[in-house]
């Protein structure tokens, strides 16, 4: 009596899907997808990738207030006292986590700066809204790319200070420890 092995079942089924996954992604194809190898990767977990940058690239860009049902909507902050601001920054730094989304550099701010950076630039933001999302959302809150100060001043190791100096031949601004200590939820390492 022939008894089939299900892991050569398994195995087949994942080449299939391999090239199923390859022939979608055709057209989509970049220089990030040849940058992997694929010879490092079991066909499982090559598959599992590739249906993350098909995911990716199928995901609609919807406002970040958008990826709550119902939707995300804050009062305006000059219509709250600070204690109301102080309540609704903490249900709302709990709802974005829910949504995997963390909020980095935030020691900077006192609690009305950082619920107006939610309100004004987090919420509209248009991001992809995966339905399957493997990884966290970073929202940089000290604006590094933009001006790096904020992140020289607090955030940055002594070591990362400078290399930043060496690189750009500018002068650190004085190291000082943020003003507003807070224990935001993080992403699990």
């Amino acid at each position: 009596m022939f008894i089939p092995d299900p892991s050569k079942h398994n195995d087949v089924d994942s080449l299939l899907r391999n090239a199923m996954l390859r022939d979608e992604l055709e057209p989509l194809f970049d220089e990030s997808l040849g940058s992997v190898d694929y010879r490092a990767m079991s066909t499982h977990r090559e598959n599992e990738f590739l249906e993350s940058m098909l995911e990716w690239e199928r995901a609609p860009m919807v406002p970040i207030s958008q990826w709550f049902d119902p939707e995300l909507l804050l009062p305006h902050p000059d219509q709250l006292s600070n204690d109301e601001i102080a309540e609704l920054l903490e249900t709302t730094v709990g709802q974005l986590h829910a949504q995997q989304i963390v909020l980095d550099f935030t020691n900077h701010l006192n609690d009305r700066q950082l619920y107006t950076l939610i309100y004004r630039d987090i919420l509209p933001s248009y991001e992809k809204k995966l339905a399957k999302r493997n990884n966290y959302l970073h929202w940089d809150c000290a604006n590094i790319e933009g001006d790096p100060d904020i992140w020289l001043r607090y955030y940055a190791s002594d070591e990362e200070r400078d290399m930043w100096a060496e690189e750009t031949g500018e002068k650190l601004p004085p190291r000082e420890v943020p003003p507003y200590a807070r224990q935001l939820p993080r992403a699990p390492m």
